[in-house]
């Protein structure tokens, strides 16, 4: 074989598929950025014709403006910066409350969804293909006008047990306001905190270790609640101060007081969502095989135990991903708040904006606390689901 016939000769860099891709990647890139170029010098010119520049400097202004719902102190003359750190707070607590609630109600949902009891099994069936079916914007407006606004008058409130009161001013329950002895038992919940991790701990290097899993969930929940109620008790003054809601004039007042608006946003996420996730936790039950649901029960473990030990370890790990996508959809949709009046991130961006003209970078500031929101979640997804995955050989 001649030198030139060598199946080592290199080929040309215009023939080589190594190159080839880098170079179309490299031009992919080059295009992308000429074209983000053009746009952003685009809006520029456009600003500068209004008169207007690119800054961040409105954010110090006064916003003039009231916010229904606060968790924070703010009134209107605080700067658009406040208002939006109430909006930010304000869809937090939605996302996060939407989040615990509608994964409990859907893994209920997905277990009811397989019940061999017929009633259950058709009654869950009803809901999910009923709620997954529904416009989410059709049903919070629906939930809003025709439920929480059509409740009782506050004189004709509605009261259950508990001193919880319904009416369409809101929802009254009770709440605890803190005493002088609440700094000391911030301390007490803390070492609780702390000793609920160290259970958690030595539980789980047992079950590693004998090859029963324990609940350790319980358990460590059950070691801050005896720390929280014993440290109540030992404390010379209770650390909370019950605050009973009660009816004053045409109004609630008392208590804590949850707005017409914000239960509609709250409950009509969490049904909305837990209907998709019931189908997730449906799926994943369903993708473990039946023989070991019956070696399950070959050795004596129970439906509880089996469903517990066996199915759920294994369903996890099909269940994490669609459920992270459910996550992120219930926050992002939180901003169809505005459709009931509810102060969240983008009703008081959008106050911003028709009052200080400023759209491009108040939409800027939103997607990007959106961007977060995600990243951030499916950032602390991805690490449970690389915990929980399967390690192959």
């Amino acid at each position: 074989m001649t030198k030139s016939e060598s199946p080592t000769t290199a080929i040309p860099f215009w023939r080589d598929e190594r190159y080839l891709q880098l170079l179309g990647q490299v031009v992919f890139i080059a295009i992308v950025l000429l074209f983000g170029y053009f746009i952003f010098g685009n809006m520029v010119a456009g600003l500068r014709r209004q008169g207007m520049t690119l800054g961040f400097d409105f954010i110090r202004g006064t916003a003039g403006f009231d916010i229904a719902e606060k968790l924070i102190e703010y009134s209107r003359g605080a700067t658009y910066l406040r208002a939006f750190q109430v909006g930010l707070l304000n869809t937090l607590l939605v996302s996060v409350v939407g989040i615990i609630f509608s994964t409990i109600f859907g893994v209920i949902l997905g277990v009811a969804r397989l019940s061999s009891n017929f009633l259950v099994n058709r009654l869950a069936a009803f809901y999910l293909e009923l709620i997954r079916n529904l416009s989410l914007l059709v049903f919070l407006i629906f939930w809003y006008l025709g439920v929480f606004l059509k409740m009782p008058r506050v004189n004709e409130a509605v009261v259950w047990p508990g001193s919880i009161y319904l009416t369409n001013r809101g929802v009254g329950i009770p709440w605890g306001i803190p005493t002088e002895s609440f700094g000391t038992y911030r301390w007490i919940l803390l070492f609780g905190l702390f000793l609920a991790i160290v259970v958690a701990y030595i539980l789980n290097e047992q079950g590693k270790r004998t090859g029963r899993p324990p609940l350790t969930l319980v358990w460590a929940t059950g070691a801050f609640l005896l720390i929280a109620v014993v440290g109540w008790f030992v404390l010379p003054v209770s650390p909370l101060a019950l605050d009973v809601p009660f009816v004053k004039g045409l109004n609630l007042s008392g208590g804590l007081i949850l707005s017409p608006e914000f239960m509609a946003l709250t409950s009509g996420l969490v049904l909305y969502t837990a209907a998709f996730i019931g189908e997730v936790v449906r799926a994943g039950i369903q993708s473990v095989s039946r023989g070991q649901v019956e070696a399950a029960r070959a050795v004596g473990l129970n439906a509880f135990q089996t469903l517990r030990l066996v199915v759920f370890p294994q369903a996890m790990r099909v269940i994490i991903p669609p459920l992270t996508s459910q996550y992120l959809n219930l926050t992002k949709n939180s901003s169809l708040a505005i459709a009931v009046g509810y102060s969240d991130l983008f009703y008081v961006s959008n106050t911003i904006t028709n009052q200080s003209g400023r759209a491009v970078e108040m939409f800027s500031l939103v997607m990007a606390t959106y961007l977060s929101f995600s990243l951030i979640t499916a950032l602390f997804m991805n690490w449970y689901n690389q915990r929980i995955r399967l390690v192959e050989r």
